[in-house]
């Protein structure tokens, strides 16, 4: 049996017993947390953006790799030859975002848009760069911009062994599609910690109403980053005893143990998607308000935690292509209208990362074991602030 064969199976088996050994958890609207005033879109993901798939290749072998992949595509076309407008924003730059100069330099997005774990950045890069190649009508192509995102999931996962494959990368691109995302422990969320309980993927969306635009934006999350955790505004880590610094205001003596509970550091890559006709300028002032939503979260934006935000619009009429004559003028949106898409995009980025901690569920690796945020208890916690009843 090729050794390709055994490690599908070995990752099938895995998947296959935490279906059958861990329940179904919540996302946050399923308990009656809702943040900000704007309705979500018919999934609440940021597939609700018409044309975006998200694909997801998990890791799991053994006792020690829990990693994996995650790929989102503005669309389902051939990238390189109409390329989306998008724009890349940095909070902080502790990161590795491949790609990301030349995508604000020319306001352009060329390929799918890939997370993944941070000593596998290179490797990632490299497989969409085959896959770029490989597409028909880029046998000429000589120059491809891969676009990759990372955060460390090195508590979780041997992270050094860097055990993504150019299958996985193109599995999880192959294998994008519309409709419900799976979020939690899944693909680049698999090993990640937040807020010292499991982290993940997450995602939410907005839409606009008709007076409005009727716009949607949609947002996709890998988070991995710590702070005090706080959601709708109640102290949520506070509560629970597990809070960035809490060592320090406590009086505590920390265990010479690496533990992620009261630390601020990691990484959040947030992906934003819109079909609102705005180009790379207003792309880079969306990005810039997810930040917002990030704050909302309890995020302390430390030294060691690197920030990003990709943001894209899937507008036809935008779409670049190679190698054509000058394009008639475009309709885009005005200064004056993004206003209400920068509210839609802060609510969003915060409910995607509610909704990352609470769909993740407990996990071990490198023997570790991180828990999930407490369903129960953190509902008791809503209940005492009156953000649910």
């Amino acid at each position: 049996m090729r050794k390709t064969t055994v490690s599908v199976l070995i990752i099938f088996s895995a998947l296959l017993l935490h279906a059958q050994t861990e329940e179904a958890r919540p996302r946050a609207r399923d308990l009656g947390i809702k943040a900000g005033v704007l309705p979500p879109g018919p999934l609440n993901a940021i597939t609700d953006v018409a044309g975006v798939k998200v694909g997801h290749t998990t890791i799991i072998q053994g006792d020690n790799v829990r990693t994996g992949v995650t790929a989102i595509l503005p669309h389902g076309g051939n990238l390189f030859k109409e390329k989306a407008p998008g724009a890349v924003f940095v909070g902080n730059a502790f990161g590795k975002l491949i790609g990301s100069t030349q995508v604000n330099e020319l306001g352009e997005i060329e390929t799918p848009i890939l997370l993944t774990s941070t000593l596998s950045t290179p490797k990632v890069a490299d497989a969409l760069i085959s896959y770029m190649l490989s597409l028909k009508g880029n046998e000429n192509v000589q120059s491809v911009n891969p676009l990759v995102g990372e955060t460390n999931d090195g508590y979780l996962n041997d992270i050094r062994s860097r055990p993504i494959t150019e299958q996985d990368v193109f599995n999880a691109i192959k294998n994008a599609k519309d409709g419900p995302v799976e979020e939690g422990a899944v693909g680049a969320g698999t090993g990640t910690v937040a807020f010292g309980f499991k982290g993940g993927i997450g995602t939410a969306s907005r839409r606009l109403p008709a007076n409005l635009g009727g716009y949607t934006v949609g947002v996709l999350a890998q988070s991995n980053y710590g702070g005090i955790l706080t959601i709708a505004g109640a102290p949520v880590g506070r509560e629970l005893g597990v809070y960035y610094l809490k060592d320090a205001v406590e009086g505590e003596k920390r265990s010479s143990t690496s533990t992620p509970d009261h630390t601020a550091d990691g990484s959040i890559m947030i992906v934003v998607a819109t079909d609102a006709p705005i180009d790379h300028r207003n792309l880079n002032r969306l990005a810039a308000r997810a930040m917002m939503g990030l704050a909302r979260t309890g995020s302390s934006g430390s030294n060691g935690s690197g920030d990003f935000v990709i943001a894209f619009s899937t507008a036809a009429s935008l779409r670049i292509q190679n190698n054509l004559p000058q394009t008639p003028p475009r309709t885009l949106l005005s200064n004056e209208s993004m206003s209400p898409l920068f509210e839609a995009v802060i609510e969003a980025t915060e409910e995607a990362i509610y909704n990352s901690l609470f769909k993740a569920h407990d996990t071990t690796g490198r023997g570790h074991t991180v828990k999930a945020l407490p369903v129960k208890e953190t509902v008791e916690i809503l209940k005492k602030y009156n953000v649910v009843k």
